[in-house]
């Protein structure tokens, strides 16, 4: 039976966070009426000619020193000639021969798969190129019976398309790779990430060859998946419906194909182009885009710190795990949380902080659908969360119920535990002597799970410790509970 290897390359559709378009002054914000962001440039109305935005170019350079990559010192706008009728001009604006960004890696981290016996890995996927390009408009099928409608707001809207090798071999590859790739550009700013809204979208290029094989499958190119999920779905249909095309006896045919989320499938739409299909060439309207070195370095002065350098500072500042350094670094938001919380705490602190945030933190936030951005508890409220617990005025079973009574009040007060801890008497007992009464009333009124520990057997112990937690409704020093006891029982 032939063994099958898929090759999977992504295009990626990143719409950059410009307040006006790459060509024009209009404006480029989502959810307008029809048609009411569109100047004559963007209608490719006669005698009008494109002016680059600068800040589009900046975002590029951006993108480019993160991943290590080539800023070209001159690229060349092109024309890529198509007829659509979201397309004003019959031709899109966009860069073929020499793009703005060449080369650069992006590290993904894959992670493991239980039922397919698969740990979890990392990968580096090398990157072809990125550059810039206009988008076209929208065509609009529901509202309009036997007619199409066309709404011309997102023409000319800057994008970056990112291409990278055909490096990666799984659908899971593909989504970890997209995933890296969303995180970096929202985190260096230039797009906001709204898969919902088409800032970001991806292509598929899909293949299948015998493994051992050097030469490439026909590919088929899925267009325009906004959501990690229908990457995943249909790169997994359609490596299903290659091999089964292939060991049927048929051939695979180069076509762009669309995924249908319902059906949960890939179809036809039509044949795929080759570039000389498109007849580029450059844009007479453009000058070329020249980028001096001092321009690419007072971008580079300008650039966050990424990722990757603050996974690493995490783990040596705070001695987190390299796991948990990547999962409190997923986004610019988290990581601030974080860092504001070990401000306040104090770095002793930091390793506690790291596991609160990943579990409690994130559990809430999932459990009400919104982001760290939008947590009802702050850094500092948190940070006196912890600190109470470091100090053992609360445990960490009752530190949990106050999180959750200062994050369901949507408390204002930054000494929201202490006003709490307060006012529902849920300070720890720490006293000894208080303590050893409760245990003695413990262990007289429990005296068969007495006898069993004594036999030997270590779960009477827990169950001891649990009767005295009870008895003190949670309030208990567990660490001293458990020494009492040992004690006690000798």
């Amino acid at each position: 039976m032939t063994q099958w290897e898929v090759v999977i390359g992504l295009e990626t559709h990143a719409q950059l966070s410009t307040v006006s378009k790459i060509f024009s002054g209009a404006s480029t914000q989502f959810g307008a009426e029809p048609n009411t962001q569109a100047c004559p440039v963007d209608l490719a109305l006669p005698g009008v000619l494109p002016v680059l935005n600068r800040g589009a170019v900046e975002r590029a350079i951006r993108f480019g020193l993160a991943i290590g990559a080539t800023v070209a010192p001159r690229s060349i706008f092109a024309r890529k000639n198509y007829f659509y009728p979201d397309l004003p001009k019959g031709y899109q604006i966009s860069q073929y021969e020499i793009p703005v960004v060449q080369g650069g890696q992006i590290t993904i981290q894959v992670p493991a798969n239980e039922k397919a016996g698969k740990q979890a890995y990392s990968k580096t996927v090398n990157l072809t190129r990125a550059h810039l390009e206009e988008d076209a408009g929208k065509s609009l099928h529901e509202d309009f019976a036997g007619m199409t409608g066309i709404d011309l707001n997102r023409a000319g809207t800057p994008l970056l398309e990112i291409v990278t090798e055909p490096e990666m071999r799984s659908a899971a590859e593909a989504v970890a790779y997209a995933k890296a790739l969303h995180g970096l550009v929202v985190w260096l700013g230039i797009c906001d990430g709204n898969m919902q809204e088409g800032s970001f979208r991806c292509d598929a290029n899909v293949s299948v060859r015998p493994v051992g094989q050097e030469k490439f499958g026909t590919r088929a190119e899925i267009k325009n998946l906004n959501s990690f999920r229908f990457l995943e779905d249909a790169i997994n249909y359609e490596v299903r419906r290659q091999i089964e095309l292939i060991e049927d006896g048929g051939e695979v045919v180069q076509e762009t194909r669309l995924y249908d989320p319902d059906k949960r499938e890939t179809r036809s739409m039509r044949s795929k182009e080759d570039a000389h299909d498109y007849r580029y060439f450059p844009d007479p309207d453009l000058m070329p885009l020249v980028i001096g070195a001092d321009w690419i370095e007072r971008v580079k002065g300008e650039m966050p710190e990424l990722p990757a350098a603050m996974q690493q500072r995490f783990v040596e500042q705070y001695g987190v795990s390299a796991y948990d350094a990547g999962v409190l670094t997923s986004t610019k938001a988290m990581a601030a949380y974080f860092e504001a919380v070990v401000a306040k705490a104090g770095a002793a602190n930091a390793k506690i902080a790291a596991n609160w945030l990943m579990g409690d933190v994130s559990s809430q936030l999932n459990r009400d659908g919104i982001d760290i951005d939008a947590c009802p508890v702050s850094a500092a409220q948190l940070a006196l969360v912890l600190q109470r617990i470091a100090d053992g005025t609360i445990s960490n079973k009752i530190a949990k119920e106050i999180f959750v009574a200062i994050w369901d009040e949507k408390a204002a007060d930054e000494g929201a535990a202490d006003r709490i801890i307060d006012a529902k008497g849920l300070k720890q007992i720490s006293d000894t002597g208080a303590l050893e009464a409760i245990i003695d009333e413990v262990l007289a009124a429990n005296a068969k799970s007495v006898e069993e520990f004594r036999a030997g057997k270590e779960k009477a112990f827990n169950a001891l410790v649990g009767q005295a937690m009870k008895a003190t409704k949670g309030k208990a020093n567990p660490q001293q509970v458990n020494e009492l006891l040992k004690k006690k029982l000798g």
